[in-house]
């Protein structure tokens, strides 16, 4: 309920915090966030998570490595999963005019504004290590929270992208979490709930 709640007060909101974040751009914040969605992508993501399980595995930490190795798939997962959506949905990106979608233009980055694939994938990355180690998970919830901000000040996407992109993360995590760190031995002590 409190998420249905959360989606359609996102998407009730949409033209208003458009048009409030087009009258308030700013140079300096708008290049900055430009950045933060450059490297909040998928492949940093990705990169990052890989270089982690590696130091890891050569550290011998095998709860480390597959702790990573979650985080990955979860990341892929989210992927995957909005990819499909943004597919069947082919929303428009708020600074496409027309909302017309011809059969071709689903294929098209312009339609593929919903839900935000860089807020799922960094949600669902860090989602899985909130998961599994709360402290620090919290901290890095701050990264798809900028993310996700940053897609919004630079029109790439709507709020309700992000929200319901979020959303699709936090699913993805709870999904890894559930069936491949599931508790077994000392892994189940570090997990919440």
């Amino acid at each position: 309920m409190i998420a249905a709640l959360v989606v359609g007060t996102a998407f009730y909101f949409d033209d208003v915090v458009r048009d409030f974040v087009a009258q308030h751009q700013n140079r300096v914040l708008h290049r900055f966030m430009e950045n933060v969605s450059r490297f909040g992508d998928w492949p940093t993501h990705f990169a990052l998570g890989l270089t982690l399980a590696g130091i890891a595995w050569w550290r011998g930490s095998k709860k480390w490595v597959r702790i990573f190795l979650s985080m990955l798939i979860a990341l892929a997962l989210a992927g995957v999963v909005g990819r499909g959506i943004k597919i069947a949905t082919a929303r428009a990106r708020p600074p496409v005019k027309a909302e017309a979608v011809s059969h071709w233009s689903r294929f098209n980055s312009k339609y593929h504004s919903f839900p935000s694939g860089h807020v799922a994938a960094s949600t669902a990355f860090f989602g899985v290590l909130f998961l599994v180690m709360w402290r620090i998970g919290l901290a890095c919830m701050a990264i798809p929270i900028l993310i996700g901000l940053s897609r919004v000040y630079i029109a790439a996407h709507y709020l309700s992208d992000v929200v319901c992109a979020a959303i699709l993360g936090i699913v993805c995590a709870l999904v890894v979490a559930r069936f491949v760190l599931r508790k077994n031995g000392n892994q189940g002590s570090t997990m919440c709930g």
